[in-house]
């Protein structure tokens, strides 16, 4: 599914939520929808919750977060690439 779909099934859900059930119905539909955001992007890898939790050093990043980062979104600029094609 596309954004265009997922957002216009979205819309559709809290303008049902709002009109049937009124407002608290529609914060509701739209609190539970971004709590469903949230898991898919933690399910999909797309966001790593050690990125937002404190480390006991108390810095709140890791190395090896950094490392994962680094590798999950290709070579560093500049890095040649050794025969492998995308």
């Amino acid at each position: 599914m596309n954004t265009t779909v997922v957002g216009l099934l979205t819309g559709l859900a809290l303008g049902f939520a709002g009109y049937f059930g009124g407002f608290g119905a529609f914060i509701v539909v739209a609190a539970l929808g971004l709590v469903g955001l949230i898991v898919g992007h933690l399910a999909r890898g797309d966001v790593h919750v050690t990125d937002y939790v404190r480390t006991r050093e108390g810095d709140g990043h890791r190395a090896e977060t950094f490392q994962r980062r680094r590798s999950s979104h290709g070579p560093a600029p500049g890095a040649e690439h050794r025969g492998r094609v995308r």
